[in-house]
């Protein structure tokens, strides 16, 4: 009775399509051990490198680590809710200058959770068409109605929003700021504009953004100054600030919605009250002292022309993408190959992802390597 998933197992391995989880030796801030060798991580979303960090672990532990337990036991609707969660969430809406704030599981939870509640029957999502999967799923999971605009076209966004707007009871557009895949960033205040004339809420994940852009590290909505005119702003623990879960902030309205709707929230045991310590400390003390580390990756990512510290090196083929993960491997660096269906057809890639502690002169050869084997 297995012969079904066998047989796409099979496929999947002749188109170099297939998976398989790695088993690394250890990890440690940019660094990874993988096969016997020590690498330089290209594939972590540990931007700032507090993840993997022994002496930030120690130093936090040292202050907090028998005050909090490593399980919540369950949900925050039941008996999952401890002061510090709380905590955290009033530190995410003074931050933000938002009504309210509420911890998720991890991104995904949050945008299945957050779309899949919202679009009510009658209602109607626009989305970004290189959103996250998790955003997708929430849209599949709604009662309402959605709409996928040409990605990063505002004009496509618009003559959808002429069509479609009156046809609908509440619409929401929802965006990611910097996309996960090709790194380049939304256009806030032009859909922000958007928001306004057709009467929209709007949802913005600023997973690859929370902890980078930003004169706080608050995201692009804080670069473009748009913080106030997002109804909910969503972000992760689990890449900048090297934790686990995520957030929205957004108004009280909002808020207590997503407490009584958001199936993933309602029906998840809670995070362990020590990540969310850890979360709350982190942002506190560690997020003020990175303004320089993180403009210092930003201006590299323009070096290597990145709009963001995610920069997609595009093979298009699976297997070459395959071998050029190996190449570098014998190189001293880490990547893993991108392809079909986390990214369209014919775009299979190398996504690298630089952290704050990565030196310029730590990627020549790797950019040697790249433009050799893409001009060849």
């Amino acid at each position: 009775m297995y012969d079904d998933y066998s047989k796409i197992l099979t496929e999947l391995k002749n188109h170099s399509h297939l998976r398989d989880l790695k088993n690394f030796e250890d990890k440690d801030e940019k660094y990874i051990y993988f096969r016997g060798k020590k690498l330089l991580n290209l594939s972590s979303n540990n931007y700032l490198n507090f993840a993997d960090n022994k002496k930030i672990t120690e130093e936090f532990l040292l202050q907090y680590g028998g005050k909090y337990s490593f399980g919540s036991a369950s949900s925050r609707l039941l008996t999952g809710t401890l002061p510090v969660y709380s905590e955290l969430e009033n530190l995410l809406c003074r931050l933000y200058s938002k009504e309210a704030a509420l911890i998720f599981n991890s991104g995904y939870h949050a945008n299945v959770g957050i779309a899949s509640a919202l679009n009510q029957k009658g209602d109607v999502i626009f989305s970004d068409k290189l959103n996250h999967a998790s955003i997708i799923d929430g849209m599949r999971l709604s009662d309402g109605k959605f709409f996928r605009y040409p990605h990063n076209d505002t004009a496509a966004l618009e003559n959808l929003l002429i069509r479609e707007r009156n046809n609908f009871n509440n619409a929401i557009i929802i965006t990611e700021s910097v996309f996960s895949m090709d790194g380049d960033i939304a256009d806030l205040k032009k859909i922000v504009e958007l928001k306004k004339k057709y009467n929209c809420i709007l949802a913005v994940d600023e997973a690859h953004a929370f902890g980078v852009f930003g004169q706080s590290g608050l995201g692009v909505c804080e670069d473009s100054g748009t913080i106030g005119d997002i109804d909910l702003i969503i972000g992760t623990f689990g890449k900048s600030v090297g934790s686990i879960g995520a957030f929205a902030a957004g108004s009280k309205i909002l808020i207590d919605f997503l407490i009584n709707k958001s199936r993933p929230f309602i029906f998840s045991t809670a995070i362990a009250p020590i990540n969310v310590a850890f979360t709350k400390w982190v942002i506190e003390t560690k997020f003020p002292q990175t303004k320089e580390k993180r403009k210092k990756m930003l201006t590299l990512a323009k070096k290597f022309n990145g709009q963001s510290q995610i920069i997609p090196v595009i093979t298009g083929d699976n297997q070459r993408t395959v071998e050029m993960c190996e190449i570098l491997y014998n190189n001293g660096y880490f990547t893993l190959p991108i392809r079909p269906p986390t990214v369209p057809s014919g775009t299979s890639r190398i996504r690298l992802s630089l952290t704050a502690d990565i030196e310029e002169n730590e990627l020549q050869i790797l950019k040697e390597l790249i433009d050799e084997k893409l001009l060849a």
